[in-house]
């Protein structure tokens, strides 16, 4: 189930960073609303995962996701640069959160 929590955290701070980008582009009490709650469960989601997990792994993880789904969705919705090293990057970082959990 601690899995299943991260990637829902995970999940949620994709959505978050997208709502930052919403914000900015309306800055409204909604738009803030939104924002706050995908940052809200991705850390409600986070603390239940680390109840199970080692917090270095968790993190990782975490952040991994977020960061990568975060450039993954801003190539899709907003036109942002494609190029072939860039998403060599995102595999590295998925790749570095994988090799923490097996050495982990």
């Amino acid at each position: 189930m601690s899995w299943l929590y991260l990637v829902t955290a995970g999940i949620c701070e994709m959505v978050g960073v997208l709502l930052i980008n919403k914000f900015n582009e309306a800055r409204n009490a909604k738009s803030l609303g939104l924002m706050m709650a995908a940052f809200g469960l991705s850390f409600l989601f986070l603390s239940l995962a680390m109840r199970d997990l080692p917090m270095g792994t968790a993190y990782a993880v975490w952040t991994g996701i977020g960061a990568s789904g975060g450039a993954i969705l801003g190539m899709i919705f907003y036109k942002e640069p494609r190029s072939f090293l860039r998403i060599v990057c995102i595999a590295l970082v998925l790749g570095s959160a994988v090799g923490l959990k097996l050495v982990g």
